[in-house]
């Protein structure tokens, strides 16, 4: 610094003085990008920890894709569900073709040629090469009424006329597999959240009772629980599923089984909410309410409840596998679900003879979208138990 901009002996020092209002925060300024994450709400803050859980979030991907071909399950379907190919009993899963040589044709199927062995008495069937028919995408097929109410009979693909496509193959009436498995995901997949809907209510209920009250209602209700969790489950649902009087229609043998999963399963739940409403009952806003006079059932649901949402829906999504692993247990046994209503248990009915299994191995596919659909349940469940809690 040179000596002339020194100030001279006697004259006062150089000041500025800001003429905008004092700010006592000002030392403590946020960036955007903070004020996004201190200001988020906790809905926020769950669902950006929840999109950190990759696998989470390609399994609820996933499961909304599922749900959404089921709500539209005779449009995806080629067939229809009680369509018999009497020709093609027990027919092979047909591979698609899209060269005939050496020259890009299209998505096509071999004409099939069946012959029976007379040694092992089983059908055999072999591609006659020489024949070919074209895969047409939103074409006409079987007549359908989708949801009920509206006439249609368009598909998503199906084979040119005179051909047939068999996805996955057919079982022993020659109905497609492919098309059945679609139909029976609507009944597997929808029983379970039918089922938590029915645990849901049982177990906030009595779990809230428990953990609001506590003392002798705590002590019932919990001895009432480890009677239930003490007795197996497969010999229990046997029990109650035999119950169901046989002259019931498929419909209320539906609803039978959902109100006897939702029975058994409440219990894990009801727990929870006991434990979580044991602590926040100590709350001072809790003793608030009460000094204002709100009533219990109020308190519980209005204040007590919504505190721990997130960890409900989290419960729920890991719940709903084993509702779903009951009713395909339960139909596998012959104890639920009976044609003609079709889901993955009772497709997976017919598979008991291991005689079947060995010469007919496809029947046994149902077993793969139980497994893709558990376990993309299980992923999801695990990533909203995390995001759950997103101060973590």
């Amino acid at each position: 610094m040179s000596d002339s901009s020194l100030p001279k002996p006697g004259e006062p020092l150089g000041h500025y003085v800001s003429s905008d209002p004092f700010d006592p925060l000002a030392a403590e300024k946020l960036t955007p990008a903070q004020e996004k994450y201190y200001f988020a709400s906790q809905r926020q803050l769950i669902w950006w920890k929840f999109k950190r859980h990759r696998l989470a979030v390609y399994s609820a991907i996933f499961l909304l894709f599922c749900y959404f071909v089921i709500a539209f399950a005779e449009f995806f379907a080629p067939y229809d569900l009680a369509h018999r190919h009497i020709d093609h009993i027990y027919a092979p899963p047909q591979g698609i073709h899209l060269f005939e040589d050496g020259k890009f044709v299209g998505p096509r199927v071999y004409q099939r040629v069946r012959t029976l062995d007379l040694n092992t008495m089983k059908r055999e069937y072999a591609a006659n090469l020489d024949k070919s028919y074209a895969i047409h995408f939103f074409c006409k097929g079987d007549s359908y009424k989708l949801w009920g109410l509206i006439e249609a009979n368009r598909h998503l693909f199906c084979v040119e006329e005179g051909g047939h496509f068999f996805l996955l193959g057919t079982d022993r009436l020659g109905r497609d597999m492919f098309s059945r498995i679609i139909y029976g995901a609507r009944i597997s997949i929808t029983i379970g959240l039918i089922g938590i809907a029915v645990s849901f209510v049982l177990g906030i209920t009595i779990g809230g009772l428990a953990g609001y009250y506590g003392g002798w209602v705590d002590v019932v209700v919990q001895r009432i629980i480890e009677v239930l969790q003490s007795i197996p489950s497969i010999p229990l649902w046997m029990a109650l599923a035999a119950i169901l009087p046989v002259t019931w229609s498929p419909i209320l043998i539906y609803f039978g089984i959902t109100v006897i999963l939702g029975l058994l399963d409440w219990t894990g739940l009801a727990r929870a909410v006991r434990s979580k409403l044991l602590s926040l009952r100590e709350e001072d806003y809790v003793l608030a309410s009460q000094l204002l006079g709100a009533k219990p059932r109020r308190i519980i649901l209005r204040h007590l409840i919504p505190g721990f949402m997130s960890h409900l829906i989290a419960s729920a999504t890991i719940t709903i596998p084993a509702m779903i692993l009951g009713e395909t247990s339960l139909s596998f046994l012959g104890l639920g679900l009976r044609p003609p209503v079709t889901s993955w248990g009772v497709l997976l009915n017919e598979a008991q003879n291991i005689n079947v299994v060995v010469l007919y191995p496809w029947l046994i596919l149902p077993v793969v979208p139980v497994i893709l659909v558990i376990l993309a349940f299980n992923f999801m469940g695990d990533g909203l138990r995390d995001a759950a809690d997103p101060y973590q």
